[in-house]
């Protein structure tokens, strides 16, 4: 899976899954977006963006269906969080 990450902007991480043609954004505010159905160019032209957010907003935001992120970095934590307080996990 193509992995971009971005040093500057809202966008932080692109993730890209060339079988499933979704694409995970990961913001600056911790959220991920996925979208379904995005053409493997449409994420070369993101990643090549002078702003990528901006391009997000022209080309991806309302021209592709979104969908559920494929991983969320939140989970892992979140459940190891609940395991801690409420035990199992074991």
């Amino acid at each position: 899976m193509p992995t971009k990450t971005f040093t500057s902007g809202r966008i932080k991480k692109a993730d890209y899954d060339t079988a499933s043609r979704q694409l995970d954004l990961h913001w600056d505010n911790k959220t991920v977006l996925a979208y379904k159905q995005v053409p493997e160019e449409v994420y070369r032209r993101l990643c090549s963006a002078p702003n990528p957010t901006t391009y997000w907003e022209d080309r991806i935001a309302e021209e592709y269906p979104k969908g559920i992120p494929m991983t969320s970095s939140a989970a892992p934590d979140g459940a190891k969080k609940l395991n801690d307080l409420f035990g199992g996990g074991d």
